[in-house]
């Protein structure tokens, strides 16, 4: 029974398998600003669902509640299932966003490993 490199199935060389030189200044600058968008935008995700679900379900309720969506008050329903289904949204936009983050990260890094050869 003879097994298969799982390399050859994508088409990569060994040579590809390695990564760069961590230890280099122009690398770790660039995980750097990889790890400071991550955070920017886990910040900015964190702080809408806590104006959703703090701010519509508890401290602006009152305002909202003048209004009705599907028969019940809106800072009611906030509180029940706004927060929540906002808190699902923004799990796949984070999804979305670092997906799209790790392709260029990765771009980034294999244009730094090409420049290194």
């Amino acid at each position: 029974m003879t097994t298969s490199d799982p390399r050859e199935d994508t088409g990569s060389s060994p040579d590809d398998a390695a990564g760069p030189d961590l230890s280099s200044p122009r690398v770790q600058a660039l995980l750097d600003r990889y790890w400071h968008r991550n955070l920017r935008w886990m910040g900015v995700l964190l702080c809408v669902w806590l104006v959703v679900g703090l701010g519509c379900g508890i401290l602006f309720a009152d305002v909202l509640n003048q209004f009705r969506l599907f028969g019940y008050p809106l800072g009611f329903w906030f509180a029940q299932q706004g927060s929540i289904m906002t808190f699902v949204v923004l799990i796949l936009i984070y999804c979305l966003v670092m997906n799209r983050l790790d392709a260029q990260h990765h771009r980034d890094l294999q244009r730094l490993k090409k420049e290194s050869r």
